[in-house]
C-alpha cells in the first residue's frame, strides 16, 4: 500500500468520477484506475462499484476512506514537523471558531499572516460540537469555543478568557443608561436572538427556562455580523457573549444581574495529536488578546 494509491482513491472518493479525479491529481485516468485495482486487490475488497462513467463507494468503500484521510493527514502532520524542526512556520493552519469570537479572532490574521507570508490559514466556522468532532478527526488543528467542563478524554482545554452574557443595545437606545438590568425586565424587551444551535443561543435558552421565563423573541439568525447590524441601528435588543460586541463601539453591553451568566472560553486542542508550531504561535497571540482584556 502506497501513499499516491491513497491519494488516488481519496480524490475518486471525493469526485465520484475516476477521468476528473485523475486530473486533479495530474495522472492520466489508466494509471489511477490501475492503482485503485491494485489497492482492492491488496485489500481483498473492491472500494468501488463501476457504473459506467460513474463509480460510487461500496461499503468496504465507504469504512475504508476515513482510514485513508487519517492517514494522509498524519503523514501531512509528519512533513509539518520535519518543517519545524527547520524553524519554518509554512503549511496550513486549519481553526475552528464559535461566531462570538470573530471579533476576537479577526485582528490577529493580518500581523500574522504578515509575519508567516507561506502560511495559508482555513478559517471554519460552525457550532461547538460539529468543529469538535472535526478536531477529534484532525480535521482542524485547534479550536477557539466555549465549553463545558465535561471531561472529554479526547480534548484538552486551555483557558482563554471569562466573559458575561449581557443586554446588547444601541448607543441611542434608552435602555443604554441602565447600569444592570434583570432577566424578568428582558421579558417585555423585543429580542434579537442568535439562531438555536449557536453557543450563546443555547446558554440564554437554559438561562429563560431555569428562571421559567417565556421571552419576546421577534427575530433570530444565524449570522452575528447582522444580527449586531440590526441592533445597532434600530430599537431592538439582543444577549450575547459580550465577547462579541469587540470593535462595536456603537454598541452598549448592559449587565444582566444574576449568578452564573460568566462563562470561560478556551483553546480546544486534540488530545496527544502533533501540534503544529504555527498552531501554537496562533494560540500565543489569542492568549495575549484574552489576558489584555481580562486585565
Amino acid at each position: 500500500m502506497e501513499i499516491r494509491q491513497l491519494t488516488y482513491f481519496v480524490k475518486a472518493a471525493e469526485l465520484l468520477h475516476f477521468t476528473e479525479a485523475a486530473a486533479a491529481v495530474y495522472i492520466t485516468q489508466s494509471t489511477l484506475s490501475q492503482q485503485i485495482k491494485l489497492l482492492e486487490q491488496e485489500l481483498g475488497m473492491p472500494l468501488f462499484d463501476r457504473l459506467g462513467k460513474h463509480v460510487r463507494l461500496t461499503e468496504a468503500g465507504k469504512v475504508f476512506l476515513s482510514h485513508a484521510r487519517k492517514i494522509l493527514l498524519n503523514v501531512e502532520k509528519g512533513r509539518q514537523a520535519i518543517a519545524d524542526l527547520n524553524n519554518m512556520v509554512t503549511g496550513e493552519l486549519r481553526i475552528g471558531v464559535t461566531y462570538a469570537f470573530t471579533s476576537m479572532i479577526l485582528p490577529v490574521l493580518p500581523e500574522f499572516t504578515k509575519r508567516f507570508p507561506t502560511l495559508k490559514i482555513n478559517l471554519e466556522y460552525g457550532a461547538p460540537e460539529i468543529l469538535e468532532h472535526k478536531l477529534k478527526e484532525s480535521e482542524l488543528d485547534l479550536i477557539l469555543a466555549f465549553h463545558n467542563q465535561d471531561n472529554d478524554p479526547e480534548l484538552e482545554l486551555q483557558p482563554l478568557s471569562k466573559s458575561n452574557i449581557v443586554l446588547v443595545v444601541a448607543k441611542h437606545n434608552k435602555l443604554a443608561k441602565l447600569k444592570k438590568i434583570s432577566l424578568k425586565e428582558i421579558l417585555n424587551l423585543n429580542l434579537i436572538l442568535p439562531a438555536k444551535g449557536f453557543s450563546s443561543r443555547n446558554f440564554v435558552d437554559e438561562l429563560f427556562e431555569q428562571h421559567k421565563i417565556i421571552p419576546s423573541i421577534r427575530m433570530e439568525l444565524n449570522d452575528m455580523h447582522s444580527l449586531l447590524s440590526l441592533v445597532q441601528h434600530g430599537e431592538q435588543v439582543s444577549i450575547i457573549n459580550e465577547k462579541a460586541l469587540l470593535g462595536w463601539n456603537e454598541l452598549v453591553a448592559v449587565p444582566i444581574i444574576g449568578n452564573r451568566l460568566s462563562r470561560q472560553s478556551y483553546i480546544i486542542w486534540h488530545r496527544g495529536a502533533y501540534r503544529k508550531k504555527a498552531a501554537e504561535l496562533f494560540a500565543d497571540e489569542l492568549l495575549k488578546i484574552g489576558n489584555a482584556a481580562h486585565n
